[in-house]
């Protein structure tokens, strides 16, 4: 678990840091409005914020690369039923009953 967590924690991390500097490159903190009213008070609140925000979506888009990157054992070993495996050439393979 140690293991999938700094997979998943590292390299958002990294790219949370280098969207969050592109994003506040283009844009100032302070003139972010939303119905006339400054988004945020201070330029660091805005950077903090940017910053988490950002390596909770690039989290959990690591989580999920590794979530779908597993292999066809560990999906299927939890697979309540024996599958049948066909005998003969013409039959097909079925759930056991």
């Amino acid at each position: 678990m140690k293991l999938k967590s700094i997979l998943i924690l590292w390299p958002s991390f990294v790219v949370a840091g280098i969207l969050n500097s592109l994003f506040f490159a283009v844009f100032d903190p302070l003139e972010l409005i939303v119905n006339g009213e400054p988004v945020f008070s201070s330029r660091v609140l805005a950077y903090s914020v940017g910053f988490f925000v950002c390596w909770v979506f690039t989290s959990l888009s690591s989580g999920l690369t590794l979530f779908f990157e597993r292999d066809r054992e560990q999906v299927n070993k939890y697979c309540p039923m024996p599958i049948r495996k066909p005998d003969a050439e013409g039959e097909q393979g079925s759930l056991a009953h």
